[in-house]
């Protein structure tokens, strides 16, 4: 029987300046006779009128500014359609998974509701009365959110980028109002699915899957499961059970007990179970489950889900100092994470096109042995698909609450916002295995500091409002109030640099400047270096009178930056930064744009595998890196090491070397020496062959037998150095029938570009995982 119809497709869309039309109904719409062009749902309308040849390409040259009008524009959508006669008789509700944002809605002339969050769910029940059963006719109408955000009260200690402001009263992902990683595109639409969907009479509402314990020696398992169920009250005294079916492999388990109320819990014991591991550690086992409910042997109701049996802690102290320690370590089943990953930023300028996007790019967190992906505070929170690829390949999940670099306000219009919003989320994500962190926000304590406020302890949204909705709807998953989270006891010292998680950008100089070398952090969360992007891609979103020569002031390069607010913004120093870190590393700016793009992806690919290795060396002192970022979301110069058309730049390769499970690497030098290291991140010991040369003599170094034990670190000797010389050490091992490669580069700057571009050959062909002709191309 049809209990749902989906109602995405092309849909009519009606478009004018809010305000020169005074509509607010759509039969007056109709009157009108506005012109009107096809719409895709899901779909953004930028993209709808590209597709109408109304605006052009977007992402090419400085097209993207042709969309700022549109920002104070009103949209209507209408859509007829034909309720199934199967659905005759039931309670229906209209379901929006995602709309853009500020909305009114109407069925058959007849308002139904409004919603003003593009994050959230929006379900609309119809009556049958409402409802027909020949021609349906639906109307969405989205208004401006930037006069809207104008309306809003706000409070005195509101404080937000210069440039983006309105990011602050509006629900609404904080990039599209420009940010130094996306273009300002204050896009509008229905970016997710709709469908109509008829309501049973008996349904299991609420499922909320935990993992109460798992024994130290992992033979045995307990989950819990949060139930709520809608039926006829009348059952509860008449043999109504709840069943729970669950198997992973040759490990199964059901249990089945009564139901006497339309809320209940219970408790599964597992023997010998199929424990979900991050990448690296062991596999990410799954467990299909579902879950029956009964009234008498018959089958009211059924649900089926996939679940992960772990146990996930953050052990994490208030503040750090080198002298006294600290800790910010994730254990999942009893063993500590060495964790290895990047940022994940928004997918695309327009978001409907996130989810075609999902699969490739999650896919190049697999190839780079990533175990952990960090949801940027910036963005949108990603759909069951991201997590469901996450939760199959061991991705460890650490979600932030849609707030980024700002003071939001703390009115009780903007908290009853905030609760809603969490509650939503929270519910729809928490089934998920690699969910592994909750984080109030992106950078906003740290916004405190940057505005001149009080202790960011003040901020009740996320000292308060977040943790209460966590603990009321998923209080078996760990919260971290803000990313990096400054305590009252960091505050009282007065030195931010003594918070155990950072995010270390500072100068973004020498990538072995003191600043990268000599925090005191844990973990870092982000950290990064620019990029260019290879040829190919820039001569897809950079015209060709553009290209070159180098020019910091160009107005194609500038919009690409990403920049805010024209040439003379703070991001439009991204252009020269990339430039001047090129300077940095070989001694001048290369007078050929394919040289210049090659330099670029050189140094940032020795910064990002430096930052990496130095990370792995100082186990257990450092617990984890999640480097900015793997994946542009629109055509740009930037940090990511893959570009928006999927094309690897070099520092793709080294990361995939440097976070194999088991590494071996080489120190800074010390006395004369540098060391070698082997690092195991896995559970189980390793041992194998190595050899160490150098890449100009081919004089061999060090070679011999490793071992190293599980999830440890293993000194394997020294190599004696001179500061003046200019070196580079190639590695190469094998484990289990396979060979790995590494590569050190030693010595200081300006380096030859010449005498790299013959190393790179070298290091390319190590172990043959990309080719050194293909660079930047």
């Amino acid at each position: 029987m049809t209990n749902e119809l989906c109602l995405d497709g092309q849909w009519k869309l009606v478009y004018y300046p809010q305000g020169e039309w005074q509509i607010h109904h759509p039969d007056e719409l109709s009157k009108l006779g506005l012109p009107s062009i096809h719409a895709s749902v899901p779909g953004n309308v930028e993209l709808d009128l590209v597709s109408s040849g109304l605006l052009p390409e977007p992402f090419l040259g400085t097209n993207i500014s042709e969309l700022r009008p549109y920002e104070l524009y009103e949209w209507w959508y209408s859509l007829e359609f034909i309720a199934p006669p199967q659905m005759e008789g039931k309670k229906t509700e209209l379901v929006f998974q995602g709309v853009d944002c500020i909305a009114t809605y109407w069925l058959n002339g007849e308002e139904l509701g409004s919603s003003d969050n593009m994050f959230i769910e929006v379900r609309l029940e119809t009556t049958n009365s409402l409802l027909c059963h020949s021609v349906n006719k639906l109307f969405v109408r989205l208004r401006s959110p930037i006069i809207e955000a104008g309306l809003r009260s706000t409070d005195a200690i509101c404080y937000g980028p210069l440039t983006n402001g309105e990011q602050l009263y509006v629900r609404k992902a904080a990039h599209s109002f420009g940010w130094d990683i996306m273009p300002r595109a204050v896009s509008a639409g229905i970016w997710r699915s709709v469908s109509l969907v008829a309501i049973e009479e008996h349904a299991l509402n609420d499922l909320y899957f935990y993992t109460v314990s798992v024994e130290k020696n992992l033979s045995a398992a307990e989950i819990g499961l949060f139930y709520r169920v809608a039926t006829d009250p009348a059952y509860f005294y008449h043999g109504l059970e709840i069943r729970v079916t669950g198997k992973s492999g040759a490990s199964e388990f059901q249990i089945c007990k009564p139901v006497l109320f339309n809320v209940g819990s219970l408790t599964i014991s597992l023997k010998k179970p199929l424990l979900w591991w991050p990448n690296g550690y062991g596999e990410a086992h799954l467990y299909e489950v579902t879950t029956e409910l009964l009234h008498q042997g018959r089958v009211l109701a059924s649900r089926t889900e996939q679940i992960g049996v772990r146990q996930v802690h953050l052990f994490r102290t208030e503040t750090t100092t080198m002298e006294a320690g600290g800790e910010f370590l994730f254990k999942v089943n009893h063993t500590s994470i060495m964790c290895k990953g990047s940022n994940w930023v928004p997918m695309d300028a327009f978001h409907s096109q996130d989810a075609r996007r999902y699969e490739t790019a999650l896919q190049l967190f697999t190839e780079t042995g990533c175990n952990i992906v960090r949801c940027w505070g910036g963005n949108v929170y990603e759909d069951h698909a991201f997590f469901d690829f996450c939760d199959s390949h061991g991705l460890m999940v650490w979600q932030d609450f849609a707030m980024a670099c700002a003071v939001y306000p703390q009115t009780p219009e903007f908290r009853d916002a905030m609760r809603l919003e969490a509650r939503s989320v929270v519910k729809k994500l928490r089934n998920h295995a690699s969910l592994v962190l909750w984080c109030g926000d992106n950078e906003c304590d740290e916004a405190y500091q940057w505005y001149g406020l009080p202790d960011p302890s003040m901020n009740q949204i996320t000292r308060t409002l977040l943790p209460q909705v966590i603990q009321q709807y998923d209080p078996h998953r760990a919260y971290l109030p803000s990313s990096p989270y400054l305590s009252p006891e960091v505050i009282r010292s007065g030195n931010m640099n003594l918070a155990p998680e950072r995010h270390l950008w500072g100068p973004r100089d020498y990538y072995k400047s003191s600043f990268y070398k000599t925090s005191t952090d844990h973990f870092i969360s982000e950290i990064g270096y620019h990029g260019c992007p290879n040829l190919s891609s820039i001569q897809k979103f950079i015209e060709p009178d553009h290209l070159w020569p180098f020019n910091s002031k160009d107005e194609q390069w500038v919009a690409h930056a990403t920049d805010v607010s024209g040439s003379q913004g703070h991001n439009a120093t991204r252009i020269q930064l990339m430039a001047n870190q090129i300077k940095e590393l070989f001694g001048a700016i290369p007078d050929a744009l394919e040289d210049f793009i090659l330099a670029s992806q050189i140094s940032q690919a020795e910064a990002k595998k430096f930052f990496i290795e130095t990370t792995r060396l100082k186990k257990w002192r450092k617990t984890g890196i999640i480097w900015w970022n793997m994946i542009d979301g629109w055509p740009q110069f930037s940090d990511a090491v893959v570009d928006y058309y999927y094309g690897k730049k070099l520092a793709f390769h080294y990361i995939q070397r440097s976070q194999v499970p088991v590494c071996i690497m080489i120190d800074e030098p010390e006395n004369w020496h540098v060391r070698v290291a082997v690092g195991n991140d896995s559970r189980e010991s390793a041992a194998g062959s190595y050899r160490i040369w150098d890449a100009d003599s081919k004089e061999t170094l060090m070679e011999g037998r490793f071992e190293v034990e599980a999830n440890g670190t293993a000194e394997l000797g020294k190599i004696p150095i001179s500061h003046s010389n200019q070196q580079l050490f190639l590695l190469e091992w094998n484990l289990n029938g396979r060979t790995y490669g590494n590569h050190y580069l030693l010595g200081f700057p300006a380096f030859s570009l010449e005498t790299y571009k013959g190393w790179l050959p070298q290091i390319a062909a190590i172990s043959n995982d990309f080719r050194a002709d293909e660079i930047g191309r």
